[in-house]
């Protein structure tokens, strides 16, 4: 099962991820990450080419995407952070279509699921106002609630967009 929240409010910038993994016992440490889609501004030269390795993707452990935010905690526009069980090889993921943000339709269906299917954990920054955090651990959304009130159960908001456009045919 596939548990999300959908952050749109109570943060100045709600796609700096430092406070994200702060609040979140740093739980990115634990898993490598498959980072795509990313269009950001970060405030210190060299950190924009680290997460886009290949122009495409980058492939980087917990701990140096713990570094990088680290340094610079800057704003992501557009990005898909996907987390990864450190079992998985590069190789392995790279078989698989590159998640991605802008257009992505799936954040809007009441069923959720994370885009890579070997992924664990999927964080998203989408057009630089609300972030999303999907993850096979509820405990992990949980404590994504509980540190930021304001966020929405992503099922239940998506539930109500449902409901809306029934009344707008």
């Amino acid at each position: 099962m596939i548990y999300g929240a959908i952050l749109k409010e109570g943060l100045e910038l709600f796609t700096c991820f430092k406070e994200i993994f702060h609040s979140l016992d740093n739980f990115q440490k634990n898993y490598n990450w498959l980072i795509t889609d990313v269009e950001a501004a970060p405030f210190k030269a060299g950190h924009y080419e680290r997460i886009t390795q290949s122009g495409r993707y980058a492939w980087i452990s917990g701990e140096e995407l713990t570094g990088i935010i680290k340094k610079d905690n800057f704003p992501w526009i557009w990005g898909v952070l996907s987390g990864f069980e450190k079992c998985y090889e590069k190789e392995e993921i790279l078989r698989y279509d590159l998640p991605y943000a802008d257009g992505y339709g799936g954040f809007w269906k009441t069923e959720l699921s994370i885009q890579h299917p070997l992924a664990s954990i999927e964080l998203v920054a989408w057009d630089g106002c609300l972030t999303f955090f999907l993850s096979k651990q509820e405990n992990l959304v949980k404590m994504f609630h509980t540190a930021f009130p304001l966020s929405d159960d992503l099922k239940e908001y998506n539930k109500g967009i449902t409901e809306e456009k029934k009344y707008l045919k």
